[in-house]
């Protein structure tokens, strides 16, 4: 049966928020390369990777979004109240890269080219969020296999914002999923062996957990060693002051690596950064979407 809905295009809604995306997208095969981004056998997995990275940010938390309402043989706008507008930015270097591979609708990201070294890709994304700073209201960045699914994701980040004070930042846990494994869902991002592994630790004695009451619930947040999600989510005031700081785009390589770096040092040396805590990891959470870790990296015995 086909049900035939008459569509009309909705007011625009009450401005919530404005937010920027950028993702730093790199493929150059290798036979020993050590990341996907180099891996011959995974170019098919790197384009839909980031392929559904775009569209996941446009069908998760942008607008509009609705309603089937039968009375009026029509839609209804949904999460009209908390509206939000996203622009994407896909960074790449030279031709190394799968972007003219994507089939995704006109409009869906605008794409950066850049001629950076490879490594240090991620500080062009840097770049590009100062450079926008006066018209958006959260500065995100992302690797290239990273998915946002949670539609209450900047709204968890908003409440997070408003008490936990300026200078802290949350980042989400990153998780990959298996229905082949004893572990159905695992966070990939835990501490490590050793601290020094990392190669950068912050000064963690201020305020090294806080809580606050939600959902019914206390909800924990802690200073973790490995600060790393592939990702980071900064207000307006966060990203204009961490832009005015003198190491701003130093390319700096002191947690793990260039690409670690890229996502998370600049964080660590700027603001008090917190994840959700084990027992309520899932408060904010974004997925690998590439399951390094439950296909390749890990044997459960």
């Amino acid at each position: 049966m086909v049900v035939r809905i008459r569509f009309t295009p909705f007011p625009p809604a009450p401005r919530r928020r404005r937010v920027i995306f950028t993702i730093a997208h790199y493929y150059a095969a290798s036979r020993d390369g050590k990341y996907g981004s180099t891996r011959a056998s995974a170019r098919d997995a790197r384009r839909d990777a980031l392929a559904r990275t775009i569209a996941g940010l446009h069908e998760t938390v942008a607008q509009p979004q609705s309603l089937v309402h039968g009375p009026i043989h029509g839609f209804l706008a949904a999460n009209d109240e908390d509206s939000t507008a996203v622009e994407v930015v896909v960074c790449t270097t030279g031709e190394d890269h799968l972007v003219d591979e994507l089939d995704l609708p006109a409009g869906s990201f605008r794409h950066h080219r850049t001629k950076a070294e490879a490594r240090f890709l991620g500080y062009e994304c840097h770049a590009v969020l100062r450079d926008a700073a006066a018209n958006h209201d959260w500065f995100c960045y992302l690797e290239d296999d990273i998915a946002i699914e949670d539609p209450l994701f900047f709204s968890k980040l908003d409440w997070f914002a408003g008490w936990a004070g300026a200078d802290a930042v949350l980042q989400p846990n990153r998780f990959e999923t298996s229905g082949r494994q004893p572990v159905r869902r695992l966070y990939v991002d835990g501490e490590p062996v050793s601290p020094d592994k990392v190669g950068y630790l912050p000064d963690r004695g201020e305020q090294p957990w806080i809580s606050a009451e939600t959902l019914g619930r206390s909800m924990w947040f802690g200073r973790v060693v490995n600060a790393h999600s592939g990702c980071f989510f900064l207000t307006a005031a966060q990203m204009a002051g961490w832009a005015a700081q003198p190491d701003f785009l130093d390319r700096g390589t002191a947690f793990v690596g260039p690409l670690e770096s890229a996502a998370t040092l600049g964080l660590l040396r700027h603001f008090r950064v917190y994840k959700p805590a084990r027992g309520n990891a899932a408060f904010l959470e974004v997925r690998h979407l590439h399951r390094r870790y439950l296909d390749t990296m890990l044997v459960f015995v």
